[in-house]
């Protein structure tokens, strides 16, 4: 409940310094309007069902992200992690993919895929492989060689061991770099739709509100959207950390 309160207050007084700055003539309101005005456009919008659809697109495309890279980088952590030889192999090749920004890589994904939504999720999954993929593989680097020795003597194979051992140690981990990796994909996913549009979302919605009569105030209220679906995400996978992994001493992870 404390932190709760100073994390109102907190956004109490971004808003009453927003309030203030955007009111005074530093900056022309039509640049940075005050966040009164952006409240009305954004009650505006919520009653739009065009907007309403955008913000369908980005989250829908969000779910479908996180989901693919859980199914393609958990399964290679493990693989990674448990076969030393394979993770050497591949070292080279992962440490060049890795650093590569997905945003770089929108004009080769619109020749290969177009403009449409398989677009921006094929970015945002390959953005947000990274932290659950490193996140695994730490974890399994740090995993208690006694009880894999204690599950040999007990006569579990190699895949039991992987699965009924090393993956239940790992999930704290897991868990954490899902969560930095369902805030990678948003801002990827904004990002794509900002810069490429054509598949509707959030980001188009911004994108087509500052162009014409550049309505900054319908940009701010887009992006506090966005803001808005982050941080429910962020809460929400937290929550769920806390709940299912109550048991570990875990806060974090590697990205």
């Amino acid at each position: 409940m404390r932190a709760l309160t100073r994390g109102m207050l907190g956004v109490a007084g971004f808003l009453v310094i927003w309030e203030l700055f955007g009111r005074s003539r530093l900056v022309p309101s039509d640049y940075l309007p005050p966040p009164s005005v952006v409240a009305v456009e954004l009650v505006k919008l919520l009653g739009d069902e065009a907007f309403l659809r955008d913000v369908v697109a980005t989250v829908l495309a969000l779910l479908i992200a996180v989901t693919l890279s859980v199914g393609i980088a958990v399964p290679l952590g493990l693989v990674l992690g448990s076969a030393p030889a394979v993770r050497h192999a591949t070292r080279a090749v992962v440490e060049f993919l890795r650093p590569i920004p997905s945003v770089a890589l929108i004009p080769l994904a619109i020749v290969l895929l177009g403009v449409g939504p398989e677009a921006k999720i094929t970015l945002a999954v390959y953005a947000a492989i990274w932290p659950i993929l490193f996140n695994t593989v730490y974890a399994l680097d740090e995993l208690d060689p006694l009880l894999v020795e204690t599950a040999r003597v007990f006569g579990s194979g190699r895949l039991r061991v992987l699965f009924s051992v090393a993956l239940p140690s790992a999930l704290p981990f897991v868990l954490t770099g899902i969560r930095l990796a369902a805030t990678t994909s948003l801002v990827v996913l904004v990002s794509v739709e900002l810069l490429a549009g054509g598949s509707g979302g959030l980001g188009q919605f911004i994108m087509e509100a500052r162009s014409g009569a550049g309505r900054m105030d319908l940009v701010l209220a887009g992006t506090v959207v966005a803001g808005v679906i982050g941080y429910l995400v962020n809460e929400g996978l937290e929550r769920a950390q806390r709940r299912w992994v109550a048991w570990s001493t875990v806060t974090g992870g590697r990205s």
